[in-house]
């Protein structure tokens, strides 16, 4: 099945415009032209995990982004993730950039997109989720609408929560994209101290909480981010979104390209890096769900040496094919026991120095 998708099928959608080529592979898993590829996400060899209260099949999941508006979130856990975080959401729909918004650079095994948070909206995308008869874990990835300027930033994020918390595994909130004018500023502590003081307290008892962040900031930046997350008992910290530099990238075109957030193999090491300064500055208080150039068992592997012990994955989703999340357990599943580990948990920050 690998075979057909990269000999033939993978071909011919790189041949498109990367976000049609998206939204023909929407529709084709909507549609169940992608079940010849299924998978049990429960069959497959890690699991299950407990993770802030909520027990997870697996610990590969799908990023945010790929499916904005939860309209294949079954037809994606099929594919044997073990969760999938929809989004991200705003409280208004949004048709987000102009396009064309979304970039392969298939040398770098990278895509760099623009989108700006393109979705239906918190009322419509709550509605879908209620009818849904979930197979697996399913998170909500929140942000801002960009037409609300940060001091209102609170009351937007709140809006679009109290809509879709019910509907949710756990509540993921975005503070890092950089597509959404000054979102980043969100970050900032006096910022978060806000933001966080009061989504807390509307989570409290309700969904787990999570934070998303970027790769850009500093190490101080993330230990405060991360003092912030443990005040206020934040479930989990995300780490990382994408990348606003572009390192050693070796793809042609790259300046013609302009802004947009790097995602992909580029962003391995980065977002490891990422982790493992949460996890030190954590002290393993927080759960990790580490994202970014995740193509491999390997590649995840490294990032729960780090301290993540969940991963997603959106780029290497899209170079790999259907069999990425079954091809990624199995790996990981070996290299546990080429290591000696008997669980995966026992694997989490073994990587880190003095953890």
């Amino acid at each position: 099945m690998g075979f057909l998708w990269e000999k033939i099928a993978r071909r011919a959608m790189f041949g498109l415009d990367a976000e049609v080529a998206h939204e023909l592979g929407m529709t084709a898993l909507r549609s169940g032209l992608a079940a010849p590829y299924y998978s049990d996400a429960a069959s497959l060899p890690i699991g299950p995990l407990k993770r802030f209260g909520v027990e997870f099949s697996n610990p590969v999941g799908v990023a945010a982004g790929f499916d904005k508006n939860g309209v294949a979130v079954n037809q994606l856990a099929s594919l044997g993730f073990g969760f999938v975080e929809v989004g991200t959401v705003t409280y208004k729909p949004q048709t987000g950039n102009p396009r064309p918004r979304m970039f392969r650079l298939p040398q770098d095994e990278a895509l760099i997109n623009r989108l700006g948070f393109n979705n239906e909206g918190a009322e419509a995308v709550a509605a879908r989720l209620s009818k849904l008869k979930r197979i697996g874990i399913v998170g909500v990835n929140i942000g801002k609408n960009k037409d609300v300027p940060i001091e209102e930033a609170t009351e937007n994020y709140l809006a679009s929560f109290s809509l879709l918390a019910d509907h949710a595994d756990y509540v993921a909130i975005n503070i890092s994209s950089p597509n959404t004018p000054n979102l980043r500023e969100l970050q900032r502590s006096e910022n978060l101290d806000e933001l966080l003081s009061t989504l807390s307290q509307a989570a409290k008892n309700r969904v787990p909480l999570l934070v998303k962040i970027a790769p850009d900031i500093s190490e101080a930046e993330i230990e405060a981010v991360v003092d912030i997350c443990v005040k206020y008992e934040i479930a989990g910290i995300i780490a990382s979104n994408t990348t606003i530099s572009r390192p050693g990238l070796t793809s042609e075109n790259v300046e013609g390209i302009g802004a947009g957030g790097l995602s992909g193999r580029p962003l391995r090491d980065r977002s490891t890096r990422v982790i493992e300064t949460v996890y030190r500055s954590s002290n393993g208080r927080l759960t990790i769900i580490g994202v970014g150039g995740i193509f491999t068992g390997d590649d995840a592997f490294e990032k729960i040496e780090a301290g993540a012990s969940l991963v997603q994955a959106y780029t290497g989703f899209i170079y790999g094919g259907p069999t990425f999340a079954e091809d990624v357990n199995i790996r990981l599943a070996s290299i546990l026991k080429e290591r000696g580990f008997s669980t995966l948990d026992e694997a989490v920050g073994s990587g880190v120095p003095d953890r």
